[in-house]
């Protein structure tokens, strides 16, 4: 699923509350006459932080965009919690702040990331290609990219974000034939 098809959520406010949800905090309701949802008034001390409105209206836009899931107990009461599109979209603020420590000595190894994905997969595919540059992997060929220090889990991370687990393969190397300028490239020389 691409991001344009559940809409960006910019506002700081959206934001914080998916975080809330992702943290496994769950939000009380009660369905009003009207069919609306009104928050019961006894919220945590991080929810009553947000502006109670801007809650309420966040709230309905997360669910129809089904961002968020509702169960309803036989009193009245409706939990919500974040769906596994919701957690989707949490992970991408993740993405947004994912960098890879690099250590003061090198350990003589090589990261290599390959992948292969479908055409009709191509928008994660050049998402895949421009975040492993930002990471600051090098790209060696079309679909191979060279990294010197440990990312195994910033790379599966990456992967998981955009879907793309059948396509992409991790492994290390230890003696490329161009390690020279694999060396030159990261300042390794």
């Amino acid at each position: 699923m691409s991001r344009r098809s559940v809409g960006k959520i910019s506002s700081p406010s959206k934001r914080r509350i998916l975080l809330l949800l992702k943290e496994g905090s769950v939000l009380l309701l009660r369905r009003s006459a009207g069919k609306q949802w009104h928050l019961l008034t006894s919220l945590p001390e991080t929810w009553r932080r947000i502006n109670r409105r801007v809650l309420q209206l966040t709230l309905r836009d997360f669910y129809s965009r089904r961002l968020v899931d509702y169960r309803e107990d036989d009193d009245g009461i409706i939990s919500l919690t974040l769906s596994d599109l919701g957690k989707r979209r949490v992970l991408e603020f993740d993405l947004e702040k994912l960098t890879i420590k690099r250590p003061k000595r090198w350990d003589g190894i090589w990261r290599l990331v390959l992948f292969d994905v479908p055409e009709k997969r191509r928008q994660g595919r050049d998402a895949l290609r421009e975040k492993l540059r930002e990471l600051g992997f090098y790209e060696w060929q079309k679909s191979a990219f060279v990294f010197p220090h440990e990312c195994r889990n910033e790379v599966d991370f990456v992967v998981e974000v955009f879907d793309l687990r059948p396509f992409v393969r991790y492994g290390e190397l230890r003696a490329p034939t161009n390690e020279a300028e694999l060396k030159l490239v990261f300042g390794l020389a």
